[in-house]
């Protein structure tokens, strides 16, 4: 199939192959999964950037992005404070005592590992769009420029049967610009 005609269904991965958990899971579940997962896409390892997120009906909430995580574990503490003063507490130049640092780093992962208890349903994003499984690469780039997202579920019908990510989509387009420009990979200089 020339890439010019690639569906959806054509790029996507199978929804059985892509990490997720469930909305019930803890923010560390999440960390746990998303760590140890890896993809192998067309003879390449791929960390996922991304776990879906299910109910317990197995439909598709969400996604939660590895800066969802990070997001989700800060502290109450610190969201609380002024910018500012956030800044302060880490730059080490303007502090005299280095060992404030330390201390406050500690604090800051107890704080850390409380907010992993939390559940993932709270920090996970909601589905913005989809696509269609017979649905063209155009309509996949225009989703994902104009949603201002990198990961795509695809339907079949109301079923979710895998996704697109923008590093594949991009894989297709490179193809498809350096098999025009003749069989070098090169760039000119």
């Amino acid at each position: 199939m020339t890439v010019t005609r690639k569906r959806a269904a054509d790029i996507m991965i199978p929804i059985d192959r892509y990490p997720y958990v469930k909305h019930s899971a803890t923010i560390r579940e999440a960390v746990i999964q998303i760590e140890n997962s890896s993809l192998e896409i067309d003879g390449r390892q791929s960390l996922p950037r991304a776990l879906l997120v299910f109910d317990e009906e197995s439909h598709l909430l969400g996604i939660v992005r590895r800066r969802d995580i990070l997001r989700g574990l800060e502290p109450k503490f610190l969201r609380t404070m002024p910018m500012p003063r956030r800044k302060l507490l880490f730059d080490v130049e303007i502090q005299s005592d280095p060992d404030l640092v330390d201390l406050t780093a500690g604090r800051i992962a107890g704080a850390m590992r409380e907010q992993a208890k939390g559940p993932v349903s709270e920090i996970m994003q909601p589905i913005s769009a989809t696509v269609d499984h017979d649905d063209h690469l155009a309509k996949i780039v225009y989703r994902m420029l104009s949603q201002n997202i990198s990961l795509l579920p695809v339907l079949r019908g109301d079923e979710v049967v895998g996704v697109v990510r923008s590093v594949d989509v991009f894989r297709v387009v490179a193809d498809l610009l350096l098999r025009d420009e003749g069989s070098s990979t090169t760039p000119e200089t």
